[in-house]
């Protein structure tokens, strides 16, 4: 992929500040609207089901995050999808902690298949659970027997491009090394900093983005969130830079939203580490 294409994407999301419905976690859901912020877009977040076909309606993408799931956000969800889809947005399905419970695995695979999904991004455990795979899980946690490495890399980028093919979606499945995959293509990004792990909603604030770089990059849904990922893993790896002895994860949180904020497209294009896959 051509570094201006990263750019570019970046660049689309700056000039554009789409506006993105998100119903995603309690735990996360101020992060994923300051990082939406950060790169200059503007979020909004709702789930009663009461409120939330109108809320989609003017925005143009929404994004599904099932970590806090309940009778209401489950309603609040199809609603919101199915309305989006009506409108032909760009929706996101962070399927978190996909293969725990019965409910989120449930919920997730429905929302797979009654909606229009755009992009699929969790970790190689979520995946499996929802490609229904055999899969261990650690609670919302990638098992270390699913982490891609470079061993497995190649079997990993296979398994996207089937589950994209299967579902119509980009696939992006996240972890040390990130894999995004179309049915035809399929690319590995080697950016970010193991102090994303030690944060809450490094995974949250990434779906939220990759909702905005869909909706700011029409016709170019695999570029775009190529350079979603790749942007999120190299403000992480910027934000590793100003760590210091007295600073610990709570620091990292605030280090990675300023990061994000002062991430431009010619730092993108310098800094993304990408690799199309065979």
């Amino acid at each position: 992929m051509e570094a201006f294409a990263l750019k570019r994407a970046l660049d689309n999301v700056r000039a554009g500040s789409p506006l993105v419905h998100n119903i995603t976690n309690y735990v996360t859901v101020n992060d994923c609207a300051n990082a939406l912020l950060a790169i200059g877009a503007s979020p909004i977040m709702s789930d009663e089901p009461a409120d939330v076909e109108d809320i989609t309606s003017i925005c143009g993408g929404l994004t599904l995050n099932i970590g806090t799931l309940n009778e209401r956000s489950i309603e609040g969800m199809f609603a919101a999808g199915e309305r989006a889809g009506e409108l032909g947005h760009a929706i996101v399905l962070d399927p978190v902690g996909a293969g725990a419970s019965a409910l989120r695995t449930r919920v997730a695979g429905d929302l797979l298949d009654k909606l229009a999904v755009s992009v699929i991004r969790g970790n190689m455990s979520e995946m499996k659970a929802l490609a229904g795979g055999a899969a261990a899980t650690r609670g919302v946690d990638v098992c270390p027997d699913d982490a891609v490495t470079e061993d497995n890399l190649a079997a990993g980028a296979a398994f996207a491009r089937d589950f994209a093919a299967k579902t119509g979606a980009v696939v992006a499945i996240t972890g040390a090394i990130d894999i995004v995959a179309d049915a035809d293509r399929a690319y590995a990004v080697r950016n970010g900093s193991p102090l994303m792990g030690r944060i809450t909603g490094a995974g949250c604030m990434l779906s939220c983005l990759c909702t905005a770089y869909a909706v700011a990059n029409p016709g170019a849904l695999l570029e775009s969130q190529v350079a979603a990922v790749a942007g999120m893993g190299l403000a992480g790896q910027q934000a590793q830079t100003r760590m210091g002895g007295l600073d610990g994860n709570g620091s990292f949180r605030t280090y990675l939203l300023d990061a994000l904020y002062h991430l431009d497209g010619n730092a993108l294009e310098a800094g993304a580490k990408v690799e199309e896959l065979a």
